[in-house]
């Protein structure tokens, strides 16, 4: 018999492919709510299946969410309620935040059960830094807003990581290695699912290798941060450094300059030293 839950929603993440990576609390959260809001029941039934429990459910997607919100936020109030999507987190790239959003305004008591995330998970096998990334989701499907979202994204100096069809996965790299260059990436798809595969290497390796032949199943792409810039040049530094020292104090510009520049401090302190005495040594 499923524990007594007190009011609220509860927000579970579900498996992303291999039904037993579902921990026990999700299972038993699962069991024990009145109601589960799915984005599509006929997913979540076979998981309910696994588990040996009957809920009751409520489709909840981009089409039926603003609807269905109001009473989703009273029921909410009453009794307890859960959020799953078809696979993995719910509102990772998932419709969701508006009811978390709405029920924490009315006051409910809102929990969320971790779990399985296809974008943690790509990352962990994609052999990219993982000290700062950047979820973007899905890119747009047309071509110039594509482009324009890419522009965006190009001088973030993290690791990208988004999703993608099987079909349109050939444009979308073709794309991203116009946008950002050669850099290196990785292509993971059907993730803790038998057929698992993750294939890394450079963006034009990886359009080349799908443009004629489009992977089956869920696809994360992770792709690695721009390579450092080059090195200012003598002229540069003594540049930034002439305009710093006409506005700042020294410490001030040397700090501005040594940040602006990606040098070290110490030697960008040496030659403001030279500027200011004049000696305009190199």
């Amino acid at each position: 018999m499923p524990p007594a839950l007190e009011p609220g929603l509860y927000i579970v993440a579900t498996p992303i492919g291999n039904l037993g990576d579902l921990s026990p609390r999700a299972a038993a959260i699962l069991a024990g709510v009145a109601l589960i809001a799915a984005e599509d029941s006929r997913v979540t039934a076979k998981l309910l299946r696994h588990i040996g429990a009957r809920v009751p459910m409520q489709s909840y997607h981009d089409h039926s969410a603003e609807g269905l919100r109001p009473a989703l936020v009273a029921r909410a109030l009453a009794e307890p309620i859960a959020l799953v999507s078809d696979a993995g987190t719910p509102l990772i790239s998932d419709p969701g935040y508006k009811l978390v959003r709405d029920a924490r305004a009315a006051g409910v008591n809102i929990v969320t059960i971790p779990g399985p995330c296809a974008a943690v998970a790509a990352l962990t096998l994609a052999g990219l830094p993982t000290d700062r990334f950047l979820f973007a989701g899905f890119l747009p499907s047309k071509q110039g807003a594509r482009a324009t979202a890419i522009a965006e994204l190009a001088p973030i100096r993290a690791t990208l990581v988004l999703y993608e069809s099987g079909p349109r996965l050939a444009a979308c790299l073709a794309a991203l290695y116009a946008g950002l260059g050669d850099r290196q990436a990785a292509i993971a798809r059907e993730i803790s699912k038998r057929f698992e595969e993750t294939v890394t290497g450079s963006l034009s390796e990886l359009a080349a290798r799908y443009e004629n032949a489009a992977p089956r199943g869920e696809i994360v792409i992770t792709i690695a941060p721009p390579g450092e810039p080059p090195p200012a040049d003598a002229d540069t530094l003594d540049s930034a450094l002439t305009a710093a020292l006409a506005a700042a104090t020294l410490k001030s510009a040397v700090a501005h300059v040594s940040a602006a520049l990606g040098l070290p401090r110490a030697a960008v302190y040496a030659r403001a030293l030279e500027l200011k005495a004049g000696s305009g040594k190199n």
